[in-house]
């Protein structure tokens, strides 16, 4: 059987394509994301009213906000975004389920006293809370008993402040089913209705861990975006995942060396400035992931944390591989506004960033990349972004990529990308 390559001329926006997936979402395109965070929302909700197959792999290593407090608990993944995913391609209309949404992305007040939180989560768990009652049979009990699964595994003083309902049902729900993350994610995609695939790219329990080109290394996602704590003063030089038992740390170790903007598979133990191990990690990416990046028919790097957010789905073994053997077009957006993450880096050296982080899963070197067939299309707005370092075409193509330059943001969702127009023009390439 011989394999065809097939490329055709596309035009962004193609109206007729778009009205099309418009017409019919729910035989629109396999179009798969690699993010994680709150960039991906808006644009999730878009999606949903030209394709219900479109596939997010989601980064579990959040180590800030309620998340850490699941993660120091229970050592497992973080399910924030996860959450934040399921419930942004949920639907919540009359037809879905809008009681187990509104169920779903609850939050406890994070001012009240711990046993008045304490007796709203038993209240939710018992079915008694309007919330939990407002959901139908058999859907109710089955909700309640993860709430009441958690409940009985929670250490004592687990703080629930302004903790979502929605990560409490999960994490039960994870624990309850023997620590599978798919599973879980799985059914209550089907209780809310979920017009998408959404997956973690791994079910391991890790944390990022990043080289800055001063030397420092900097353990934990939280301690990288810029969101949480100041913003980090140099540059990136090289992101990991670590083994979860190097805690993200209040202060960056010095004991590390910049060497490159590649992953490493190597087991090299670092002492970190607790006294603990830094080991790094490339947890295997699971069959079942392989074989959503397989059915793809683009595969988009989009907008949102560049570091912790994009690169960090890429880190897993296997996954430059299984991108490599689809023929399908892979496109980047670049963030069109200053991302924390990208402190020193130009637009060129954000894409040399991605392309050589999946190089390093080939077992080839830099030269002998196929970075064609890795990544083909940069879709970015010139004229209204704001792009670290400028636009350069030409450097661009050199690296054989295909630039396509079009509107993306408008007068009222500027100095971000417009999620209508953005949609749409993905949804031309495919």
């Amino acid at each position: 059987m011989a394999e065809v390559r097939v490329s055709r001329t596309a035009r962004v926006p193609d109206p007729l394509r778009v009205r099309r997936y418009h017409k019919a979402p729910e035989v629109g395109p396999r179009v798969l994301f690699f993010s994680g965070g709150t960039a991906l929302t808006g644009i999730s909700r878009t999606l949903t009213r030209y394709t219900h197959h479109s596939i997010h792999l989601v980064t579990p290593f959040d180590s800030g906000g309620s998340s850490a407090k699941l993660r120091d608990a229970f050592s497992m993944p973080a399910i924030g975004d996860l959450r934040s995913r399921l419930m942004a391609l949920a639907d919540d209309s009359v037809l879905g389920h809008p009681e187990i949404y509104r169920l779903f992305t609850h939050r406890l007040p994070a001012e009240a006293r711990p046993e008045m939180l304490q007796a709203t989560l038993r209240e939710l768990a018992a079915g008694r809370h309007p919330l939990s009652m407002a959901v139908a049979e058999p859907m109710r009990t089955l909700i309640c008993h993860q709430l009441g699964f958690l409940i009985e595994a929670m250490p004592a003083g687990f703080d629930l402040r302004g903790a979502s309902i929605g990560n409490l049902i999960i994490a039960g729900g994870y624990l309850n089913h023997h620590e599978q993350l798919d599973q879980i994610i799985f059914l209550f995609s089907k209780l809310v209705h979920v017009r998408g695939t959404v997956r973690a790219i791994i079910n391991a329990d890790c944390h990022l861990a990043v080289t800055l080109e001063d030397g420092r290394r900097i353990i934990g996602q939280h301690q990288i975006t810029g969101k949480e704590v100041a913003p980090l003063e140099s540059p990136i030089a090289r992101i990991q995942l670590v083994e979860a038992s190097a805690k993200a740390s209040p202060k960056a170790s010095p004991k590390a060396s910049a060497k490159d903007n590649t992953t490493d598979s190597t087991t090299e133990r670092d002492t970190h400035n607790d006294g603990g191990a830094i080991v790094p990690v490339r947890p295997a990416l699971h069959l079942n992931n392989r074989q959503l990046i397989d059915s793809a028919e683009l595969i988009c790097f989009p907008p949102g944390s560049f570091y912790s957010s994009v690169i960090a789905n890429l880190l897993p073994s296997g996954v430059g591989r299984a991108i490599l053997a689809n023929p399908c077009p892979k496109v980047y957006i670049p963030n069109c506004s200053p991302d924390p993450e990208q402190t020193g880096k130009t637009l060129e050296q954000l894409v040399a960033t991605l392309i050589d982080t999946l190089c390093a899963d080939l077992d080839v070197s830099r030269n002998d990349c196929p970075n064609e067939h890795l990544l083909n299309i940069v879709l970015l707005d010139s004229q209204r972004g704001d792009y670290p370092g400028g636009v350069s075409v030409p450097a661009l193509e050199r690296m054989g990529l295909t630039v396509i330059d079009t509107r993306l943001i408008s007068e009222q969702s500027a100095p971000y990308y417009d999620n209508e127009l953005l949609v749409t023009a993905l949804l031309s390439l495919v």
